[in-house]
This record gives structure tokens, C-alpha cells and sequence, in this order.
């Protein structure tokens, strides 16, 4: 194990950072860190740790001599008063890809990337791994059920990845995934994302068109090929580098219970859904190259239980089930719709969507949304009118926002207290609801609703 040092974290409440700084304080590390705004499940696990900053905002004098390396975040912008004081003192300055990247040199690096999919992948992949006592070290963007912590770092000899496309940091704006330098990639499925840095979607592509073209001699790429953008990628002929397609299992769906099929065996599996289908595939044929046969696939693919906000039941009852998923990219939305339809074909569904990201709050980005809503029985829309002004973009209107998804019939609300008491009004018999954002709804607790909704 590495001799302690003293880290400091500028932005520590981002999704992964909090996690990297519990990994390393756990490591013997002395940790601290800052940030103007930290929110839940970051500022929960930062205070168990006792790692949660005693006040929000920036803080120079925290930042002195005494520091052996500053791990800056991507929330962190070029002006920041603590990366300047760093900058002025000469301390070693790494992004979270670049330290991650500098702790796993000398270990065989697994990377799986993709618009959407990427996280339950990589908990698939670890969650197996896991199952069968193999010594690796992982990172995940989300939490997984029977994983303390999304990172964990050691010396084993492998480590397996969740590759990020959006950019390191203020200093270094290139796509994270790119940093780790992979021997085994995957990209699970591509759709043009963070139009805040890629404006255009040949732009957003060529990133991932770069990712395979870094896989070595010798290395593998594993990719959906039911995708039509990741098959114009995966197919390009690259010299010495195994290019290893898949798509959706084999499955048969029976009385609301997914099963993947393998001749005539039937092996139940708590995801369902086409999109969690590939997933599933793809982490198999990744497993199979780091020694897991698909017999012990099989065995252990049916423990897992997704990852945290991805589709994930909140309560259920006989007739009734309310979902909280993380879907808020166009491509994430659709799939997320279809699955519910489809495991539950005989209910109702209503689907709620927050508009939370720069690129959903952006006019030009919107109508890519059109028709993701289609076909369900009551589609709603909300967004926060703050977080369109915080990020300096152009109003929105609930006219622009039912012309974007293509849909008159659709309600938009920009109050969360009373898009809750319309929820709360309605009749949930034999009805399925689904709240999808990577937000939080302007601030109410979906648990908290599901429980009224279903009392």
C-alpha cells in the first residue's frame, strides 16, 4: 500500500469524487476537501465520514505546503480561488481520471463507456467478480446493492472502470475516459449527450470514435452492435484489436418476471427491459475475457440487483409500482419508458421527466426529445425555472416544451409542490408510475411521495 498522504479534494460533493475521497481516507489517507454546494446522497455519505466540509463555498487558506497532491473536480472552474493558491504554491495538481489512471499503471484496465448503460455494466461486471472472491479494484458511478463503496482501491491487479465522457477538468478538457487508457474497452450505446460541451452530435461521436482507436495492440473492444452509432464505430477496421459485438440476450418474459434464456435453461434476473437485455450481454462477454465462463455468469447473474435510481422500484403494491430512474438523456428516456411498458403490459403507466441538465434546458438540444413520451398513457414534464437562469439559458415555456416533445396532450409543471399535489390527486389502481431525473424534483423526496401515493 502507498505511504499516507495528505489529499485535497476541490469539489468534493461531486457524484464520484465524494466516493474516491472515502476510499482514500479509508487507504490511511489524511483527506479534506470543499465546495460551493453539496447535495444528497454526496453530503449523507461525506458527513458518515466524517469528511463533509464544515461550511459550503471555497476556502484558500485550507490549501497550503502541507498538501501532497489536490484532486480537482470538474464543478471546480479555472478561477477558483483554491486551484489558484494551489497553482501559485506548485503542488501536484491531478484531475480524478488522472489519478485514478497514476494509482492503476501497472494493473490491467477494464473501461466501459457509452451514453447510457455504462453503470449498470460495470456493476454487473463487479458485482460477479465480487460473487466469485476475485481480487480487482472497481469504480462506478452509482451505487450497487452489496458494494460499500462505488470505489475501491488496492493493490490487485486489475481494475474495471465506469468511463465518463464529459471532460476531466477546468485544466484538462478532455473526455475522461480517455485518461485511463484501456486494454479492454466496451461502449454499451451512444446518443449525442452534454451539448454544453459537444454542440454537435457528430462532435459528442467523434469522442467515443476516439476511445476505440486508443484500444493497444493486442487489446479488445467489445461493443452493442444493435446501436447504430457505437456499429459505425465498433466495426471500423483497427489493426491487432479484437472487436468483440454483442446485443440483447436471449429472454422470455413471463407474468412480470424477466428470464434470460440459455438453450432450455430459464435463469431469472431482476433488471428487465431490452436496453438492461445488452447490458446484460455485454458484461458477460467482457467477463468471459478476465476468466468468468458463462456457466458462472449464469450463477451469478441473478443475485444482481441493479444500481441505485436506475429503474428501481421505490414501493410496489398488487397494482401499483412507483420507479425512480436516472434516465434524463433523450436516448435514456425511451428505453426507460419501454421497459416499464413492456414488464407490465396490462397497467397503465405515467411517466414524469425532469429537465435538469444544461443540455435538457437548452432550447436547441430539446427537440431531440421529440416522441420519447409517445405511447404511455399520461406523459408530464417538470423543470425548475432557477436552474434555467443559474445556467444562463434563454427561458423556457411550457409552449416550447410540448412543441419540442412533439405532444399537445402533454402537462408541464415548473412548481414541484404542485406537480406532488396533482400526483398525489390521481387514482393508482393498476397504474405505474415513473420519475426519471438525474435531479431531485426541486427538492421532494420520491420515497416520501411513493408513500402517500400508495397509503
Amino acid at each position: 500500500m502507498p505511504k499516507p498522504q495528505r489529499i485535497h479534494f476541490i469539489a468534493i460533493g461531486g457524484s464520484v469524487m465524494h466516493n474516491l475521497a472515502i476510499a482514500l481516507k479509508n487507504q490511511g489517507h489524511t483527506v479534506t476537501g470543499s465546495d460551493d454546494e453539496i447535495f444528497e446522497p454526496s453530503r449523507s455519505a461525506l458527513e458518515k465520514n466524517r469528511l463533509l466540509p464544515r461550511t459550503e463555498g471555497w476556502n484558500p487558506a485550507a490549501v497550503d505546503n502541507s498538501i501532497d497532491i489536490v484532486i480537482l473536480g470538474m464543478h471546480a472552474k479555472k478561477d477558483n480561488p483554491e486551484l489558484l493558491k494551489a497553482q501559485q504554491l506548485g503542488l501536484t495538481i491531478y484531475s480524478f481520471p488522472e489519478y485514478i489512471y497514476n494509482h492503476s499503471i501497472d494493473k490491467q484496465r477494464v473501461i466501459i463507456a457509452g451514453s447510457h448503460g455504462k453503470t449498470t455494466i460495470t456493476g454487473i461486471v463487479v458485482h460477479v467478480l465480487n460473487y466469485y472472491n476475485r481480487s480487482f479494484d472497481y469504480v462506478i458511478g452509482a451505487r450497487i446493492k452489496g458494494v460499500d463503496n462505488p470505489v475501491k482501491l488496492s493493490d490487485a491487479p486489475l481494475i474495471v472502470i465506469e468511463g465518463d465522457e464529459y471532460l476531466c477538468s477546468a485544466l484538462d478538457p478532455t473526455p475522461k475516459f480517455l485518461r485511463y487508457q484501456h486494454h479492454i474497452g466496451l461502449i454499451s450505446g451512444v446518443a449525442w449527450d452534454h451539448a454544453n460541451v459537444f454542440p454537435t452530435e457528430e462532435e459528442y461521436l467523434k469522442q467515443f470514435d476516439k476511445f476505440a482507436d486508443q484500444t493497444p495492440k493486442s487489446g479488445i473492444l467489445i461493443f452493442c452492435e444493435s446501436d447504430p452509432m457505437v456499429s459505425v464505430v465498433g466495426n471500423k477496421q483497427r489493426n491487432d484489436v479484437i472487436s468483440v459485438p454483442y446485443k440483447a440476450h436471449p429472454h422470455a418474459l413471463e407474468n412480470g418476471q424477466e428470464y434470460l434464456t440459455n438453450g432450455k435453461e430459464r435463469i431469472p434476473v431482476k433488471i428487465f427491459g431490452n436496453h438492461n437485455l445488452q447490458n446484460i450481454n455485454g458484461a458477460k462477454e467482457l467477463l468471459k475475457k478476465i476468466g468468468i465462463s458463462s456457466e458462472q455468469f449464469y450463477k451469478a447473474i441473478s443475485s444482481f440487483e441493479g444500481a441505485a435510481g436506475r429503474l428501481e422500484k421505490v414501493k410496489e403494491t398488487k397494482s401499483t409500482v412507483v420507479f425512480k430512474d436516472y434516465a434524463h438523456a433523450p436516448s435514456k428516456v425511451r428505453a426507460s419508458v419501454r421497459a416499464v411498458k413492456e414488464l407490465y403490459p396490462n397497467r397503465e403507466v405515467v411517466a414524469c421527466l425532469e429537465l435538469h441538465t444544461f443540455s435538457s434546458l437548452n432550447k436547441n438540444y430539446l427537440p431531440q426529445y421529440k416522441d420519447s413520451l409517445k405511447g404511455i398513457n399520461q406523459a408530464i414534464v417538470f423543470f425548475n425555472p432557477e436552474k434555467v437562469k443559474a445556467k444562463n439559458l434563454e427561458p423556457l415555456t411550457e409552449a416550447d416544451i410540448k412543441h419540442a416533445f412533439g405532444s399537445n396532450t402533454l402537462m408541464v409543471f415548473d412548481d414541484a409542490q404542485k406537480l406532488e399535489a396533482y400526483l398525489a390527486s390521481q387514482n393508482w389502481a393498476n397504474k405505474n408510475l415513473l420519475m426519471m431525473s438525474s435531479g431531485n424534483f426541486a427538492g421532494f423526496n420520491i420515497q416520501t411521495l411513493a408513500e402517500k401515493l400508495l397509503a
